[in-house]
């Protein structure tokens, strides 16, 4: 099986339709649509953890879900910046905090059956509040109007489901995110380097 062709649709700002020719196991040619990031290197996400041992999550409007979801601090990647300094970037736009320790240590695909985005997933240990005239420089995009929650890594599950029960939505991907990254630290302190 493979892809044939792949047509544009509808181009946004941030995102395309794309319908996407492909020849199955027979030799047939099928279509497939899908939801395609433009004008960028792909999507980082962050999971900040403080020395206190505590994740930092958001609080944001989605406009497509017409609700607030609890999620990491993600973002673009710019087409000039590296994997690193987008999530740096990200982590202070979206919560104001920073770290000098942040690796990528997973990466994978979501939504498989509409986009074909990438996540590219860093962690970020010892996340502390960043100085002022740095977080001066990283302003949120002026869509973003964003909440800083943290959160007792220990306990982290019951204060998802008091979000959810207060009417948030959470990412799903929250969960399996955490137990990457809560063996990552476990074994990380055997080893003065993290990755």
């Amino acid at each position: 099986m493979k892809v044939v062709k792949q047509e544009t649709l509808w181009e946004g700002q941030f995102i395309k339709a794309v319908l996407i020719s492909y020849k199955d196991h027979t030799g047939t040619i099928r279509k497939w649509e899908a939801i395609s990031r433009i004008n960028c290197n792909g999507v980082v996400v962050i999971i900040p953890i403080t020395d206190r041992n505590e994740v930092i999550l958001i609080r944001q409007f989605r406009p497509a879900l017409n609700n607030y979801v609890i999620e990491f601090p993600a973002g673009l990647v710019d087409q000039d910046e590296d994997i690193i300094s987008a999530g740096i970037r990200e982590l202070i736009e979206e919560t104001g905090h920073t770290s000098d320790k942040v690796f990528l240590f997973t990466e994978g695909v979501v939504s498989t059956g509409i986009n074909t985005e990438k996540w590219n997933v860093l962690l970020a240990a010892n996340t502390k509040k960043a100085p002022d005239n740095v977080r001066r420089k990283h302003q949120p995009d002026e869509n973003e109007d964003i909440e800083t929650l943290k959160v007792p890594l220990n306990n982290a599950y019951e204060k998802l489901q008091e979000f959810s029960q207060n009417g948030d939505d959470v990412d799903l991907r929250i969960f399996g995110l955490l137990e990457l990254a809560k063996e990552k630290l476990k074994h990380s302190t055997h080893s003065s380097d993290p990755s």
